[in-house]
């Protein structure tokens, strides 16, 4: 297997452009940093973690002496030892993915721990999620989930922190942590994947509300509210002892301006005023506010209604951002925030619909405000925060889908108009 990796180099750089979770546009050189075999033989598994233009990704390779045809759309080189291709896509290797890291003998490669008291099933067929964006995930049978990070960063997870702290104060509507997927790089504990209880017969936020009955969906978004709230409560609890409380938003304010600078978003360059006006806007205010830990990327994609009440996944922040940001305390009106610009494409799915997203905006801080402070009470931070969402989407939209710029680009001429959906 080794030559088949000292080769794969000009191979991986132009499958990675093609991958939803690799972040750049463009690969230079993809050097292989570390290889694990976890599966000898045909097929035989490697874990691979690689550097490509200084950031470090993930890669889960198959090797077989005979692609079959149903794995042919997974290719990704022949070299003489066989074809090698994107295991994520072999439900025979995958199947056997989280006992092979478990029997692993130690070493510096990756290894699975499970969680105390989680009973974890091994040999579980398993599948692949269709949807991949940042990581990709794995469903085990109808008992596991298992999130692969793609771009692995050395350090405190905040994913497994806050389910850990989460399961401590006993919360509820978040999905149960089962076991943690880690290695050692750079002489640190790292994460590099998540294994957590599967709900079945689930449909996430994004799907109800894009594919059933808008009118019905409307209360569905005060439970979702609700749901919110009381996570964060939760997070309050579990981290309470280390929240801390700003008399100003003067260093907010200032993280903005940082970030808006550093988007460098040409479309942005006739409301930079208006938004930077906004954002200054915050300085005026007084607290004292409390900062804790949140979500951090919250959106319909990230809640779960299954059994008539909403589980919310995925806690590790926007992958974008450095662990350290992701791991600070921040207001709790960013993940109502990044929430209300879900609403806003959802409601730009089919047939665009304002009226529809003001009624999501409206029922869903109902919600939570019949649990914390309701969030319409601070109209300045909202909005700011609001900007700074839609602010990153224009930027995203450009690098990735050219043709979804419009929507936060209206977002944000509604928003400095003082419209709100």
């Amino acid at each position: 297997m080794n030559t088949a990796v000292d080769t794969l180099g000009t191979a991986l750089a132009q499958w990675l452009v093609g991958q939803r979770w690799y972040a750049g546009t463009d690969v230079g050189e993809v050097r292989v940093e570390r290889a694990t075999t976890l599966v000898h033989g045909d097929p035989a598994l490697l874990h691979l973690l690689v550097q490509v233009d200084g950031e470090r990704y993930q890669l889960l390779l198959g090797r077989r002496a005979t692609l079959p045809d149903d794995l042919a759309h997974a290719w990704i080189c022949d070299t003489p030892e066989g074809a090698v291709y994107a295991a994520t896509h072999d439900g025979e290797l995958m199947s056997r993915l989280l006992g092979a890291l478990r029997d692993r003998a130690g070493g510096p490669g990756p290894a699975f721990d499970p969680e105390p008291g989680a009973h974890v099933v091994h040999g579980l067929p398993a599948r692949v999620v269709a949807v991949e964006q940042s990581n990709t995930s794995l469903v085990f049978g109808d008992r596991h989930i298992l999130k692969l990070y793609r771009r692995i960063l050395p350090g405190p997870h905040p994913d497994v922190d806050l389910h850990r702290a989460l399961h401590d104060v006993g919360a509820q509507h978040v999905a149960r942590l089962q076991g943690v997927v880690s290695a050692h790089l750079d002489g640190v504990p790292t994460v590099l994947g998540v294994l957590q209880e599967y709900l079945p017969g689930c449909h996430d936020g994004w799907t109800l509300a894009t594919t059933g009955d808008r009118d019905a969906f409307v209360p569905e978004a005060a439970a979702l509210g609700r749901s919110v709230a009381r996570v964060h409560a939760a997070l309050a609890r579990a981290f309470g002892a280390r929240n801390p409380a700003v008399s100003d938003l003067n260093d907010t304010a200032d993280h903005l301006h940082r970030r808006l600078t550093a988007l460098g978003v040409p479309e942005l360059a006739d409301h930079e005023p208006a938004i930077r006006a906004a954002y200054d806007r915050l300085r005026t205010l007084r607290g004292p506010f409390v900062l804790q830990r949140v979500h951090g990327d919250l959106h319909l994609g990230q809640a779960l209604h299954t059994n008539g009440r909403w589980t919310l996944i995925d806690f590790e922040g926007e992958p974008g951002r450095p662990l350290e940001e992701r791991n600070a305390p921040r207001h709790a009106l960013q993940d109502v925030a990044t929430m209300l610009r879900s609403f806003d494409y959802a409601a730009h799915h089919g047939e665009p619909d304002p009226k529809w997203a003001s009624a999501l905006r409206e029922a869903f801080c109902a919600g939570y405000a019949a649990v914390l402070d309701d969030p319409r009470d601070q109209p300045v931070l909202l909005h700011a925060l609001e900007l700074d969402k839609a602010v990153y989407e224009v930027a995203y939209e450009r690098a990735h889908r050219p043709d979804w710029i419009g929507i936060p680009l209206g977002a944000i001429t509604r928003i400095l108009g003082g419209e709100t959906a």
